[in-house]
């Protein structure tokens, strides 16, 4: 039986657009990029050049810090481009697709006849070891860490994120088939939702190897589903410590599908969704596939809308010339919100707006869903301490003391504060919902990296 942990703190945003659960077969244009900046903490160092041609599962750069920690190309083709930015950063490596896929074969393994040794060496091989985060400092991980545990969370709670249960019918033996190749590294905790039905495969799947995994069920509003939560409650990380993270769920699936097939398949199910998508739905992408084809119809071509790489709190502004993020398990389109021209402004009574301190009468409609666009309303300001962000923080952690000291570069406040068990999407909510309009996950973030210089 899982274990099921109550959460009372956190707030569900309920937003028009969400994806219904019917897939829209989309025809690839053929273009391709695989984006460093999409896996955090890694310096990129290109190992193909301009015209090569590589299989599905070749590596098209390293981490420079530590080589053997490489990123696959999602399709076989032909590489077009290395596109770079100031200071030569990388941007991008752009493959052309062949019309024939022809893929690296690293071949069949049975997990559970390998020791950890030996799945983190099949995961380097074949490219996917990259996507396997870690906390402290919230960034990908590299194979010289020993983990205390792994923690995988299943559940996908923020505002019209994907469900993770729909992607997962029918590839539920890829799901437990990644689980048994993380529970040879350390022990993994699984994080799922109340009436998932992933608790009944992974409580076979515990019966199977015994106490490699254990499963959590996290009931509560959104950042219920955050891996750096369910670690909070579970085991939390103190200086010195180590553990693993899987945020995305459909990481596990393409280990998965490496152990069984012997090949990198990086298909993932992402949600077209928002207010201002004509007909939300699911659709079958890869990696690193471009989105002018999903994109350039789903919407009324006149108005002014913001493109999102992910969901509403988190993800990345993008356009139809971009490319699905590693991680992304939504493309959201919502109003960009500069050619509104409201009456009186703030002073009306808004019954269409949706505010968090009962501002508007909305809150009387219940769970109404709302078409929010992506204005701030409002400029920076000095801090308030209201202990709005502790509302939205179900973490052993005091948020508003957290971001006061990493402003102001005191370290050692910072370990005090706990910065080693935060990641910036922990404070996503607490940025949504801020009074002064300071960009928490940012600060967090260039906390994380300033932190992470200092300790290296």
């Amino acid at each position: 039986m899982a274990n099921v942990i109550k959460l009372r703190k956190g707030l569900d945003i309920h937003l028009q657009g969400r994806a219904a659960e019917t897939k829209l077969t989309l025809k690839a244009n053929g273009h391709y990029a695989l984006v460093p900046d999409d896996f955090e903490g890694v310096t990129p160092k290109v190992v193909v050049r301009e015209g090569d041609h590589v299989r599905a599962g070749d590596a098209l750069f390293v981490n420079k810090q530590h080589p053997d920690v490489r990123f696959a190309s999602p399709v076989s083709g032909r590489v077009v481009a290395v596109e770079r930015g100031e200071r030569r950063k990388v941007l991008c490596v752009r493959v052309d697709a062949d019309k024939e896929q022809e893929y690296a074969d690293f071949g069949r393994k049975d997990p559970t006849k390998m020791d950890g040794k030996a799945v983190i060496e099949a995961l380097l091989q074949a490219g996917l070891f990259g996507y396997i985060n870690q906390l402290p400092y919230a960034v990908s991980t590299n194979p010289e860490t020993q983990p205390k545990a792994i923690f995988v969370s299943a559940l996908r709670d923020k505002p019209l994120a994907a469900s993770f249960d729909y992607e997962v019918k029918g590839q539920e033996q890829d799901f437990v088939t990644g689980l048994q190749a993380l529970s040879r590294i350390a022990k993994t905790h699984v994080g799922v939702g109340p009436q998932s039905p992933l608790v009944q495969s992974v409580a076979v799947l515990q019966q199977q190897t015994g106490q490699g995994i254990e499963v959590t069920v996290f009931d509560g509003p959104c950042p219920a589903g955050n891996v750096g939560v369910q670690v909070n409650h579970l085991d939390p990380v103190n200086k010195g410590e180590v553990v693993w993270t899987i945020g995305d769920p459909t990481v596990v699936l393409f280990i998965g599908r490496l152990f069984n097939t012997g090949r990198v398949n990086l298909t993932r199910t992402v949600a077209l969704c928002g207010s201002e998508v004509k007909k939300p739905c699911y659709v079958d992408m890869l990696v690193g596939q471009e989105l002018q084809t999903l994109v350039s119809n789903s919407y009324d071509q006149d108005h002014h809308v913001r493109i999102i790489n992910g969901n509403v709190l988190t993800g990345r502004q993008t356009t139809k010339d971009g490319f699905l993020g590693a991680h992304s398990s939504e493309i959201t389109v919502i109003p960009e919100g500069n050619d509104r021209d409201e009456l009186l402004g703030w002073i009306m009574p808004r019954l269409k707006q949706f505010s968090t301190s009962r501002s508007y009468f909305s809150w009387l409609m219940g769970k109404k869903e709302y078409a929010l666009d992506a204005r701030v309303k409002g400029g920076e300001r000095h801090i308030i301490m209201s202990g709005e962000y502790d509302r939205v923080l179900p973490m052993d952690i005091y948020g508003e003391y957290l971001i006061k000291a990493i402003i102001t570069g005191d370290i050692d406040r910072q370990e005090q504060l706990g910065i080693y068990e935060v990641s910036p999407e922990d404070f996503a909510l607490a940025e949504f919902v801020d009074s002064s309009k300071l960009e928490l996950q940012r600060i967090v973030r260039e906390g994380l990296n300033i932190l992470r210089k200092e300790n290296a």
